[in-house]
């Protein structure tokens, strides 16, 4: 089959897959940020479970009644760097492109640039998706293992761990592609990485729930927000002040989406 009036072969999928993987792999800092960030995140539980084994014995009968052997696993520090991690890598898939002027010559081999998008974001979700469930899981593994030294360990098989490590883990392909949303509308490296780290994680950070019900919907739209106020807890609370378990995964689901979509739409409208 070919394309457009050069009768040029039109690329095939796959090669776009292949020539994405290239190009994620050949970033230096791609194989920096996921290694060390994986580590990172493993090392971190595995200092918090340490920490928690050795002052097990001082706890209060009320501190053990409410310990939660999940955030010993991955805690908010583990969030924030997973999703500053992650959404710098995607940002740099398409920022890092248009400001080297590499996308100039990806658009005259493949003018079809929906296929190259399409092309992104699948590689960078399944990179970010794989990384993420190693490293969740992984971290999962070692401070269990710890933990189970006290007899507080949990096990995948208690109610809301599944839930919880499955959320843990899509933060990174969800921050990923909200970042290379925001790299296809900057187009500016260093402006771009900075609007990542705010929107995904400083601005949510600050917010708590209040009196006004229209301020905490709004709250909810965040996805670091409903990671941290719901699906990191093994029984989140009920209350109308925080968000539920749907409005959280649809949450997550939409970010993505919506981000995918922006990619898309910039892309194919704008010039390199």
């Amino acid at each position: 089959m070919t394309s457009g009036a050069s009768g040029a072969p039109r690329a095939r999928l796959r090669d776009l897959l292949a020539s994405e993987w290239i190009k994620l792999w050949s970033l230096r800092s791609t194989r920096w940020v996921l290694g060390l960030g994986t580590l990172a995140v493993i090392g971190l539980a595995a200092q918090s479970s340490l920490e928690t084994y050795d002052a097990w014995p001082a706890f209060t009968p009320m501190e053990k009644a409410m310990f939660n052997p999940m955030t010993e696993a991955f805690s908010g520090l583990a969030g924030v760097m997973v999703m500053i991690g992650a959404g710098a890598v995607g940002a740099l898939t398409i920022a890092g492109e248009y400001a080297s002027g590499l996308i100039r010559g990806t658009f005259t081999a493949v003018p079809a640039r929906h296929r190259v998008v399409v092309a992104k974001v699948a590689v960078t979700a399944g990179v970010m998706l794989a990384t993420g469930a190693v490293a969740v899981t992984a971290a999962f593994g070692v401070s269990q293992a710890i933990l189970s030294g006290r007899g507080v360990a949990a096990a995948l098989g208690d109610p809301g761990v599944a839930r919880v490590l499955t959320a843990n883990a899509l933060l990174a392909p969800v921050s990923a592609l909200v970042g290379m949303g925001i790299g296809a509308l900057l187009r500016h490296t260093a402006a771009t990485v900075v609007t990542v780290c705010a929107v995904l994680v400083v601005l949510p950070m600050f917010f708590k729930p209040t009196v006004h019900q229209w301020a905490n919907d709004l709250y909810a739209l965040f996805p670091f927000y409903v990671w941290r106020t719901c699906l990191s807890l093994v029984a989140p609370r009920d209350s109308p002040a925080l968000p539920t378990v749907t409005g959280s995964w649809l949450v997550f689901a939409l970010w993505p989406l919506v981000a995918a979509a922006v990619t898309l739409l910039v892309v194919h409208r704008r010039d390199v």
